[in-house]
């Protein structure tokens, strides 16, 4: 699962792949989808994780897989990408180790690969949230399956927060869920010190898109002293696939860090874009404004951003049409997101 945002992965905003539904299926839903895109992470100490950094790229780089992997003292992160055999293959290698013999995936297939190159980076966090001591593998909230979130979430005496990021929850949510607003995941512990007691708020669930900052932040605040800590195993992800649309509680589409943007109930595709510029996730009515000019500006950024900044922008898209023309991949097709 991507996070979330430590990744830092690749994705195309102005060319949509097409995507078939994401599931944790065996096969592609469709044999038109060639490329197989694992998401995965594990909270687990791996004491020698420098030391994994080479010999995993290796693995990756021999079966032409391509993503982006994340190593750290208390687990591993990443979103990659190949051919169904190599994924297959590269996951078999790593639950090998011990340590990872039960490393959760999920899965999703695209007909154009949507990462450049393979990259394994050594971090101090899988997932940044800069405080020091806080382990999942230590202390961690209460794990609810997707089936028991409705009921979870549904209590009057239950503080329901949404960890992920601004931009994110713009495109849906739970219902009542409270907003922290935050641009970073940074800023989600000065978010609980500012706005949550715990001698007031005993009951507190959280969730987030694949399960992994939800699952820092129920530890986080857990050693802040908070008793009854919960969070959604697997992710709004894996709520949406699992349960009935008519049964579900969640408003809206899912923002996710691939070349999808957003996903609906089934994990079906969605139907946002994204503004090159800012990032903000569109809807195809926010795309007919004036102001939203496809890998120039939309009307999130369209008055921040100046002449020069937008002529450049210009010029930046119309080498990706000229790469495209020629049938090539140009640099500017694709774009990092940031922490």
């Amino acid at each position: 699962m991507i996070d979330e945002r430590a990744l830092r992965p690749f994705f195309f905003l102005h060319h949509r792949v097409t995507v078939v539904k994401s599931r944790f299926c065996n096969e592609p839903h469709s044999h038109m989808s060639q490329f197989l895109t694992a998401a995965l992470y594990k909270f687990v100490t791996l004491n020698d994780y420098k030391d994994l950094q080479q010999p995993i790229l290796e693995a990756c780089q021999k079966l032409h897989i391509k993503g982006t992997l994340l190593l750290a003292n208390e687990g591993i992160n990443g979103t990659i990408a190949g051919a169904p055999e190599d994924i297959r293959a590269i996951l078999a290698h790593l639950r090998q180790d011990p340590r990872l013999v039960d490393l959760e995936h999920k899965e999703s297939w695209a007909d154009s690969h949507p990462f450049y190159r393979m990259k394994v980076k050594l971090k101090k966090e899988i997932v940044t949230m800069g405080v020091q001591g806080v382990d999942p593998n230590d202390v961690v909230g209460t794990y609810v399956k997707p089936e028991d979130w409705n009921a979870i979430i549904s209590d009057p005496d239950v503080i329901v927060l949404d960890t992920r990021n601004d931009y994110e929850v713009h495109i849906g949510t739970f219902k009542g869920a409270i907003d922290p607003k935050t641009t970073t995941f940074r800023e989600f512990p000065q978010y609980v010190a500012d706005n949550l007691d715990k001698n007031k708020h005993k009951k507190v669930a959280m969730f987030c898109t694949g399960g992994i900052r939800c699952e820092k932040a129920s530890s986080f605040m857990k050693q802040q002293g908070f008793e009854e800590v919960y969070h959604l195993q697997g992710g709004i992800l894996k709520y949406l696939e699992t349960i009935p649309q008519e049964q579900s509680l969640w408003e809206g589409d899912c923002f996710v860090f691939d070349q999808r943007v957003a996903v609906k109930h089934g994990l079906e595709v969605g139907d946002h874009d994204q503004c090159y510029a800012c990032r903000m996730p569109l809807t195809q009515e926010e795309m007919q404004s004036e102001q939203y000019e496809a890998g120039i500006s939309c009307p999130y950024c369209f008055d921040k951003l100046s002449a020069d900044k937008k002529e450049s922008l210009r010029e930046r898209q119309k080498q990706v049409k000229l790469a495209r023309l020629r049938g090539q991949s140009h640099i500017g097709d694709v774009q990092k997101h940031h922490d």
